[in-house]
């Protein structure tokens, strides 16, 4: 039977429900000599500042077994230089582009938005999973209030609004439900998970800047629990999941949970062509189990 892998994530209508995540595949067409941008669902950029931002001091990355501890500290170029060197080689490979905004204020979010003003994306990933200096360096994603004010100033860009929210909150559903009232299109569940290593043999933090975040297939249970309980909290609200998916039937349980979409990140370091191994291994499976579209599967979890 012919499957089709098409989905919506509210108005974005995509070709696939796999998608690159966020700081994973750079900032622009650097996974292309391992597939075809253009066959993925999207292609999300990694997340840019109003400026050019050089991130935290080394080291940035650890690992920790088969998972990575990384503070790279959101470094990038800012949304002007990557709209002029790097957006213009994805929309030549016709990749489907999500473009992906940080800042440490309520200002800098909105300066981020306003420069993506007619960009060609689909849509803004809005990261709140990030230090606000207005609130003693407190995530904003901790906060139902500060999410809500950056939603209501990234409105100014014009495109559909997906927030990535982060996991570390016991609040997480009280804080979606202020990030959509202010007019959040879409929910992106999780961000990392806080940890640290330790570096034994020199007595300190492996990482640089301490602490970091925590991404490998063994976040995959915690973000599986975000989609559901987000899901049954909001039973029609899009919602793309992300957070340790490394193969076919990891996505599959995203959507089963009641994901849209799905994201592949840190997979994609261990093998560049994971989202597009992941994005025929999802056909196969729903093949296998004579689904004809991954409709077929969403959300049946909740029974």
């Amino acid at each position: 039977m012919s499957v089709k892998l098409h989905t919506k994530v509210g108005s974005v209508a995509l070709s696939s429900p796999i998608m690159t995540a966020a700081g994973t595949s750079g900032h622009g067409d650097e996974l292309a000599g391992y597939g075809d941008l253009a066959e993925l669902g999207a292609v999300v950029v990694k997340s840019l500042a109003s400026f050019a931002w050089a991130g935290n001091a080394p080291p940035r990355v650890a690992a920790w077994g088969e998972h990575m501890v990384n503070a790279v500290g959101l470094a990038g170029p800012g949304v002007e230089a990557w709209r002029r060197d790097s957006l213009p080689a994805l929309v030549e490979r016709g990749a489907t582009v999500i473009g992906s905004i940080w800042g440490r204020s309520v200002d800098e979010f909105a300066q981020a938005a306003a420069m993506m003003q007619g960009a060609p994306i689909v849509a803004l990933e809005v990261n709140v999973s990030c230090p606000n200096l207005e609130d003693r360096e407190s995530m904003f994603a901790h906060s139902a209030r500060a999410t809500a004010e950056v939603v209501g100033a990234c409105r100014i860009a014009e495109v559909p609004l997906w927030v990535k929210l982060s996991p570390n909150t016991p609040e997480l559903i009280t804080i979606a439900r202020a990030a959509l009232d202010a007019g959040a299109d879409a929910l992106v569940l999780v961000n990392t998970v806080l940890g640290m290593v330790i570096d034994v043999e020199r007595r300190r933090a492996a990482l640089g800047n301490g602490g970091g975040g925590v991404s490998g297939h063994g976040i995959a249970p915690v973000a599986l629990r975000a989609v559901y309980e987000c899901r049954g909290a909001f039973a029609s609200v899009p919602i793309v999941g992300v957070g340790g998916v490394r193969s076919a039937e990891d996505a599959v349980a995203m959507i089963m949970a009641g994901a849209n979409a799905v994201q592949v990140g840190t997979a994609s370091f261990a093998d560049p062509r994971a989202p597009w191994k992941i994005q025929r291994g999802l056909g196969r499976w729903l093949q296998r189990h004579d689904a004809g579209s991954i409709d077929d599967i969403w959300g049946v979890a909740h029974g």
